[in-house]
């Protein structure tokens, strides 16, 4: 078969979503009803801890920082795991059925504690199932199809994650603004997501036992991995530095007086700018240099924290945060795109799990950081630190020798 190369052609096919394989779309769905759910959490977390626990932000910065990290170890080993095993589908379903069952703590929790133990748990089950779901992806999709199969899948995810926020908001005027019973409804999504994945996946073949990946991850196989792996994992990492946890976000618009019945509002508007972009900026990055979405992606999150820093009132604040809806969108799916170019196939899952650790243990230092100058500094500090890190996160950009599979 002759190569575009050869032949003189020099257009790229443009594929749409009706291109995507089947697996692709419904993990794409497992995502949004999972995120549907959990959003419809985390939207209410911020009230749940500050306005009926009476945690302070140093807690809130500590609890959420911690989860998160939680969830980057974990998909160390399970990504590991599924490239040994040569199987994902199962390391998924467990990881997704582990957070659906976690949603009823939530609502009976009494303490910070409790809460703290729902959220540990809950993150435990996503890091099981995020390096396996994303090396899944990879294993579905081709290549030049990849950055849409990524894009279509946050942008699902998000879809979710504004979805649960305005569930949030109609039962809380409901229901009174009782955040306890509202935090109950998050079970039925998390349901549909786990029979979504159990009957709506199926896995592909994968190549023979030989040759895969050691269990327990082994420094001979970190060595497999390419530099421009770790190029992605920096600039992965310098992007969690600057990019702190979004109940920062909810907390700064209460700050600025946002009604307890409109907190998830935050994350609506947040959700629908980053589910509006992420699908056309992962099919933009099959066709051209992912270098420039990067630093545009950076762009964005600087202008972001400018606006929320220097915001007295409601309308910059959320202005602020539809721009921070932007950053994700330009940013997410294309730093996971680049992480399946970069990465041998049998070291796929592996590699998504070391991407996640070590960007996962950064954005704890950032959740940590960020509270920490909230209640010494007050909030403004908190957001100009994080447009400092995103500042420095682009000045090292133009070293970065990143891999473009879309570019062979």
């Amino acid at each position: 078969m002759k190569s575009a190369a050869t032949t003189g052609e020099t257009t790229k096919p443009r594929p749409s979503w009706r291109q995507l394989p089947r697996g692709v779309i419904m993990l794409g769905l497992v995502s949004l009803f999972m995120d549907m759910s959990s959003e419809l959490v985390h939207s209410l977390l911020p009230a749940l801890f500050v306005g009926v626990l009476g945690a302070s932000m140093l807690t809130v910065g500590i609890i959420e920082g911690i989860a998160e990290a939680v969830a980057a170890i974990t998909k160390i080993f399970s990504g590991a795991l599924s490239d040994y095993l040569g199987r994902r589908k199962a390391l998924t379903l467990t990881g997704y059925g582990l957070a659906a069952i976690t949603k009823p703590v939530f609502p009976l929790a009494n303490s910070v504690f409790w809460v703290f133990m729902a959220r540990f748990i809950d993150r435990i089950g996503k890091g099981i199932r995020g390096a396996p779901r994303d090396a899944l992806i990879a294993d579905l999709a081709p290549p030049a199809i990849r950055g849409a199969a990524y894009g279509l899948r946050q942008s699902l995810d998000t879809v979710g994650a504004f979805l649960g926020p305005i569930a949030a908001i109609a039962l809380m005027a409901l229901l009174a603004d009782d955040v306890r019973a509202v935090l109950w409804f998050a079970l039925i999504p998390a349901a549909i997501c786990v029979l979504i994945l159990a009957f709506g996946v199926q896995e592909p073949e994968h190549p023979a036992r030989e040759g895969k990946a050691k269990i327990p991850l082994n420094r001979r196989d970190i060595a497999l991995l390419p530099p421009s792996f770790w190029w992605v994992v920096t600039i992965g990492s310098l992007f969690s530095l600057a990019r702190f946890s979004e109940a920062f976000l909810t907390l700064r618009g209460m700050e600025l007086g946002l009604p307890l019945t409109w907190t998830p509002a935050v994350m609506v508007l947040m959700s629908i700018v980053f589910a509006l972009t992420a699908y056309p900026a992962g099919h933009l990055s099959d066709r051209m240099n992912r270098r420039g979405l990067l630093a545009l992606g950076l762009l964005t999150l600087i202008l972001a924290d400018l606006l929320l820093a220097l915001a007295d009132g409601l309308g910059l604040a959320m202005a602020g945060i539809a721009v921070w809806g932007l950053h994700m969108g330009l940013s997410q799916g294309l730093l996971s795109t680049l992480v399946a170019d970069a990465a041998p196939a049998r070291l796929r899952g592996t590699a998504f799990g070391l991407f996640n650790l070590l960007t996962g243990l950064v954005l704890l230092a950032a959740s940590v950081i960020a509270g920490l100058a909230w209640d010494q500094l007050g909030s403004m500090a908190t957001f100009l630190i994080g447009g400092g890190f995103a500042l420095a996160s682009l000045l090292v950009l133009p070293w970065a020798k990143i891999h473009n599979a879309n570019a062979e």
